[in-house]
């Protein structure tokens, strides 16, 4: 649709004369009766009540004339936005897991300073249920979660995916004896109760316990929101940790910690990015900004640890 008609339109309404309008648009009367005869033309209604002697528009035009007030408006603000130099700033909300904490935030909010300088973000790290809360409420302009959960108003992107492992400290195990056994006696250390992890996980060790003939009853589960605090675990002998190796690569390389050979696969953490569907300029950016992160962190480290899906 020609913007220019619409002008012309909105601006006879409210001279309500050929030549005023002609005036204002620095055209002749005759160009703009050709506008209005054009654009009545387009939208298949008469806009002009013609057989009045006044200027009049008729039921339709009066109808219309809000309409195309809208889409000028939306045309100058559309303008306006592309003829800023950056128009992303103000505030950023963004809500984080921990696992993305130690792993590639580092890089991406970098990353968002370097883009634009004007952002400021404000962080929250929480856990999965509690970030889709505030996303849902508005307290919060976009999250990385774990997995993803189907909601009409949000949009969900799966970034990364991280693969989960029996991680120990080397001298915790006598290896002579029955691994899983010997697991199962030991504190399994994983994340916060009724997160996807922890629930895999109660179902991995419930087919163990039976497996080997034990009591459900005696199998102890540690569950933490903070990483670093399960690692320090592992690290003080307490027991075994079902986490991603990504978050101990260097304890693993220097021999101090020990991924366990156990057959039982652990389900991998695929962590997701949400937002809502009518997310402004200043989300959307930082959407592409964190996807890009991720994928550049993902290829600097061992396939094995982190695989990206954006």
């Amino acid at each position: 649709m020609n913007t220019r008609f619409l002008e012309t339109f909105v601006t006879l309404a409210e001279l309500r004369n050929y030549r005023a309008t002609a005036r204002a648009l620095h055209a002749t009367a005759a160009a703009i009766s050709q506008r209005i005869r054009g654009l009545e033309d387009e939208l298949r209604t008469e806009l002009i009540d013609r057989g009045s002697k006044e200027f009049r528009l008729t039921a339709q035009g009066e109808y219309l004339l809000g309409h195309a007030r809208t889409v000028l408006h939306a045309v100058a603000s559309l303008k306006a936005a592309a003829q800023q130099d950056n128009p992303v700033q103000g505030q950023l909300r963004l809500g984080v897991i921990e696992t993305v904490v130690h792993s590639w935030l580092a890089g991406a909010m970098s990353l968002l300073a370097e883009r634009y300088p004007a952002l400021e973000v404000a962080l929250t790290v929480d856990v999965s249920r509690v970030l889709h809360q505030r996303l849902l409420e508005g307290d919060v302009d976009m999250i990385v979660r774990v997995d993803s959960v189907e909601h009409s108003d949000l949009q969900t992107t799966a970034l990364a995916l991280y693969p989960v492992r029996w991680i120990a400290r080397h001298d915790l195990l006598d290896s002579r004896d029955g691994l899983i056994r010997q697991v199962l006696a030991r504190p399994i250390l994983t994340f916060e109760r009724g997160t996807a992890p922890q629930r895999a996980l109660e179902d991995t060790l419930l087919r163990l316990a039976q497996q080997e003939n034990l009591p459900f009853s005696q199998v102890r589960m540690t569950c933490s929101p903070s990483v670093a605090a399960m690692v320090q675990l592992v690290r003080d002998g307490y027991g075994v940790a079902a986490i991603p190796a990504l978050f101990v690569q260097q304890a693993l390389s220097s021999g101090e910690f020990v991924e366990l050979a156990l057959e039982a696969a652990l389900p991998p953490i695929i962590v997701s990015l949400c937002h809502r569907h009518d997310a402004d300029l200043r989300v959307i950016s930082a959407v592409q900004t964190l996807r890009d992160s991720c994928r550049v962190y993902a290829e600097r480290v061992n396939p094995q640890w982190m695989e990206w899906l954006g």
